[in-house]
């Protein structure tokens, strides 16, 4: 096997912006920012918009994650959408 080809394996914290979840895992993913983890040592830190304690399909509530101002642009090209609380009202 070749030497120096592969991606480093390695522990990477994974955290979830919209719950604020983070959880340690083994990845070749390169991050730019680090984190200390609560055995007192500093780890990579990859940033990740939704997972699955944040996702509608495993929590049963419905979030909007905007990234960039995608719904406010949506919202101003289309108009506001109605929730599905509201909808069932009328």
């Amino acid at each position: 096997m070749k030497s120096d080809i592969h991606p480093q394996y390695r522990q990477v914290v994974f955290q979830d912006t919209s719950s604020g979840e983070a959880w340690i895992t083994r990845s070749t993913i390169e991050t730019e920012e680090t984190i200390t983890w609560e055995d007192g040592q500093e780890y990579p830190l990859a940033k990740v918009p939704i997972s699955s304690t944040s996702h509608p399909f495993f929590t049963g509530t419905m979030t909007i994650v905007d990234t960039a101002g995608r719904v406010e642009r949506f919202e101003k090209r289309y108009g506001k959408r109605k929730r599905q609380t509201d909808a069932a009202e009328e």
